[in-house]
């Protein structure tokens, strides 16, 4: 018997709860629209958006233009000056409102995440629950680390698509606990509905959020440059990061631009295979959509044979399919390493890249397949890409200096510690790496020469959360650090200098 989409994940009955929850994001024809002045309207110009999951049509983006989103500007910023004015116990109660009522719709918000941008069902919970429990956190710790600062205005905000609460949200409902408004732009790749359901949310409990969808190139202009946005936050690729590194150099604005780095994992005496067996598995959450992924393996040439054993019998674990799919009406969903990945253009870019390391010189590891059984029959598969691995891949191949930003490793063999580093350090920085080494003490020294922000010895780092500190070396961050206290700091005024990588210097926290 053919597998069926559960009926608790069908998506129009999703989206029948998300109209009778927040009516007032559709329009009386059931267009979404867009949060701008205190209020929803404006459903600009629809653009359809389709599922990566099977190409279903999920609605319409409400695409704004130029002057729209500077109307947006504008009134975000006059908001600013009051909610700064709002004592902190009335803020964090807002916050808090805003909080629960986000708990009541976990559930909804977890499951249009698997539409949306293709998360299984697991992974769409934990990007709610993280937003939730890590802001919680900043209410409950606020005061101390806020003391005498102050909010430095409007901030803007524009991320990338594939954690849009835990990253997204989260960042927002910060930022104005602080005493900032915010304004944000939804990524137009996906996160769009249950972006719009949080912010109705966010605004039902007072808070001074804007939320405004439309192409990058209109909108861009007015939420990096203009003289209204006193702080810009930014999650995406290099090539868009560095563009807005340029434009902010001259307007003397607050900034944090997180961007990607090839982010490697170095193996050298080592034989704890069991334990990396079980990092490679991890490693493969949301087939590796992540700024965080470990998406090169540096491997000491004489311990190959082991390396390869176990990455073997990982990859040949891994179930990839449609993530809400069962056998019958009642099961649970599948237990999936991951979906489809964010698009059909993806998908293609990344069998460009494979196509070319091929074509440059690079031997072949690994080619998945994917499995009939873990789709429906016929269904569109075009945004699926099964795991791919490839070794001796040559400096001439785009994908030796490239983030893939989906399920293509690439392993590197390597003779001494020197040639370890240096391959390490091929992306001139990155968000994390990991060293792997039953000689510890060598591990920790080595890992001093990596230009990693963070550097895992024995284990992986990731972007953490609560206290623990985020960014970035080198060319996979400008601007402030965030996480814990550093991201109240980083989104206001006082008179403790503001750790970061700027351009004239980077200072790093102590601790990291």
């Amino acid at each position: 018997m053919p597998k069926i989409i559960s009926p608790q994940v069908e998506f129009f009955g999703l989206l029948a709860q998300v109209k009778q929850i927040a009516p007032e994001i559709f329009d009386q024809q059931g267009r979404f629209l867009n949060l701008l002045e205190g209020q929803w309207q404006c459903s600009g110009t629809p653009r359809e958006f389709i599922s990566p999951v099977d190409g279903t049509i999920l609605g319409g983006l409400p695409m704004l233009n130029r002057d729209l989103a500077l109307r947006a500007v504008r009134f975000a910023k006059g908001e600013a000056a009051s909610w700064a004015g709002t004592d902190l116990d009335e803020r964090k109660q807002r916050v808090q409102d805003c909080l629960d009522l986000l708990r009541q719709h976990v559930e909804l918000i977890g499951k249009l995440l698997i539409w949306e941008i293709g998360k299984t069902y697991k992974l769409g919970f934990t990007d709610i629950d993280r937003c939730i429990d890590g802001v919680q956190w900043y209410v409950d710790n606020i005061e101390g680390m806020l003391d005498k600062r102050k909010p430095l205005g409007l901030v803007s905000n524009i991320a990338s698509w594939n954690y849009p609460m835990s990253v997204l949200m989260h960042a927002v409902l910060v930022q104005v606990l602080c005493g900032n408004s915010v304004i944000a732009k939804t990524p137009t790749d996906g996160g769009f509905i249950s972006l719009s359901l949080a912010f109705a949310l966010a605004r039902r409990s007072g808070l001074p959020v804007t939320l405004v969808s439309g192409p990058g190139g209109e909108l861009s202009d007015v939420l990096v440059k203009d003289d209204h946005v006193d702080c810009l936050s930014f999650v995406g690729g290099r090539y868009n990061g560095r563009n807005i590194a340029d434009a902010l150099a001259s307007k003397h604005k607050r900034y944090m631009l997180e961007m990607e780095g090839v982010n490697t994992y170095g193996i050298w005496n080592f034989s704890d295979w069991q334990t990396l067996g079980d990092q490679l598995k991890k490693g493969y959450d949301y087939g590796k959509q992540r700024c965080t992924a470990y998406v090169r393996f540096v491997v000491q040439r004489d311990l190959f044979p082991q390396f390869l054993e176990t990455y073997w019998n990982v990859m040949h674990s891994l179930k990839v399919g449609n993530p809400t799919l069962v056998d019958n009406p009642g099961d649970q969903l599948p237990d999936l390493a991951f979906g489809p990945v964010i698009n059909s253009n993806q998908a293609a870019d990344l069998n460009r890249l494979y196509e070319n390391a091929l074509k440059t010189g690079a031997t072949p590891l690994l080619e998945g397949k994917l499995d009939d059984n873990l789709f429906l029959p016929g269904q569109n598969r075009w945004s699926y890409v099964a795991p791919r691995a490839l070794v001796n891949l040559p400096r001439q191949s785009e994908l030796y200096f490239k983030e893939p930003f989906g399920p293509i490793d690439s392993i590197v063999l390597v003779d001494r510690v020197e040639e370890l580093v240096g391959e390490m350090n091929i992306s001139n920085g990155a968000l994390v790496s990991a060293i792997a080494s039953d000689d510890e003490q060598l591990a920790r020294r080595t890992a001093k020469e990596v230009r990693a922000f963070k550097v895992g010895i024995n284990k992986l780092r990731s972007r953490g959360d609560r206290e623990e500190v985020f960014g970035g070396l080198g060319e996979s961050w400008k601007g402030a650090f965030v996480g814990g206290a550093l991201l109240v700091e980083a989104v206001t005024e006082g008179d403790k200098p503001i750790l970061g990588n700027f351009e004239e210097s980077l200072l790093l926290p102590d601790k990291i």
